[in-house]
C-alpha cells in the first residue's frame, strides 16, 4: 500500500502541473478530474482506512448514537423507513450511481429505505445472509464506490461557488486551486466531500453554522499554494468540526469523535 501512495503522489503531482481539464459545469474544474485507475484505487484504499481501518466488518456500520447505518468504504448513509434526517441520504445516490453503471447491487441494498430499524437490530442481523452477502460486494466493488466519491467532488465545486456569497467567491475558488496543487491536496479535497460534505445544505448545520467543503475553504487563512495550502485546508477543516461540536446538541455527544476527526484531517497535511 505505501508503494502504491507513492506512486499516487508523484502521478497527482504531474497531474497537478499539468494543464487543466475541460471544465465541469458551471466552469469549475473538479478535484479528481485526470486520475488513472491506479491513482483512484489508491485513494479509495486511503478512505476506506479513514473510514474503518480498511476492515470487510466496517463496510456495514452503525454508529453509536445515530439513527442510521453507514455503508461501503465511504460509509454512506442509509435512512429507515420514517426517519428524515438532516444529512444527506449518501446510501441511495451511490445505488443509483451503481446501477447506471450496470453493477448489480445486492436486492437488500436497492431496497427504498433501509430495513434495519434500530442499531440493535442491524447488529443482531450481522452475521446473516443479507449484510454478509452485502459487504461481500462492497468488499468486491471497491472502485466503483471510489469512483462515486470522485464524481460528487468533482461535481462540489460548481454547487460551492454557486452557493457563496458573491464577495467571497473569487477567494474560495483560489483557495481550492491552491490546495488542488498538491498531490495530498488533491485527495484532501476528493475525501472531504465524501467525509463532511460540500456545506451548501441548509439543512447540514447547527446554530447557522456550516462545516462542510465550503467552510472549510472560506475559513483558510491566506497562505500560498502548495503543502502550505493542504497543511491550511487541514487546520481549517479542524477549526470548523470544533466549531460543529459546540454547536450540536448536547445529547448527541459529538465530542467523542473530535480526536478520529482531528486525525482524519492531518492526513490532509502530509504528503502521501
Amino acid at each position: 500500500m505505501q508503494a502504491s501512495l507513492r506512486c499516487l503522489a508523484l502521478a497527482l503531482l504531474v497531474t497537478a502541473c499539468a494543464p487543466s481539464a475541460p471544465p465541469a459545469s458551471g466552469g469549475a474544474p473538479g478535484a479528481g478530474a485526470n486520475l488513472s485507475a491506479a491513482q483512484r484505487a489508491a485513494i479509495g484504499r486511503k478512505i476506506w482506512q479513514n473510514e474503518s481501518g480498511g476492515k470487510v466488518d466496517g463496510l456495514t456500520h452503525w454508529n453509536v448514537g445515530e439513527e442510521f447505518p453507514s455503508l461501503g468504504i465511504g460509509h454512506f448513509i442509509w435512512y429507515p423507513a420514517g426517519f428524515n434526517g438532516r444529512w444527506f441520504e449518501t446510501w441511495p445516490a451511490f445505488v443509483r450511481f451503481a446501477t447506471q453503471r450496470g453493477a448489480d447491487v445486492p436486492a437488500v441494498g436497492r431496497k427504498p429505505d433501509c430495513p434495519w430499524s434500530s442499531r440493535d437490530a442491524f447488529y443482531r442481523d450481522f452475521k446473516g445472509a443479507e449484510l454478509s452477502g452485502l459487504r461481500k460486494w462492497l468488499a468486491a466493488n471497491v472502485t466503483l464506490q471510489t469512483d462515486f466519491i470522485i464524481s460528487r467532488s468533482r461535481g462540489a465545486l460548481s454547487k460551492v461557488l454557486a452557493a457563496a456569497p458573491a464577495g467571497d467567491r473569487a477567494r474560495v475558488k483560489a483557495n481550492y486551486r491552491k490546495v488542488s496543487t498538491t498531490s495530498n491536496g488533491t485527495y484532501a479535497l476528493i475525501d472531504y466531500v465524501n467525509f463532511k460534505g460540500d456545506g451548501t445544505n441548509a439543512s447540514e448545520r447547527y446554530n447557522g453554522q456550516g462545516w462542510g467543503l465550503l467552510q472549510v475553504l472560506q475559513e483558510m487563512r491566506d497562505v500560498p499554494s502548495g503543502q502550505a495550502a493542504a497543511r491550511e485546508f487541514a487546520a481549517s477543516a479542524k477549526r470548523r468540526l470544533d466549531l460543529r461540536i459546540k454547536n450540536s446538541p448536547p445529547a448527541r455527544g459529538e465530542s467523542r469523535w473530535r480526536a478520529g476527526w482531528h486525525n482524519r484531517c492531518d492526513t490532509y497535511a502530509r504528503p502521501l
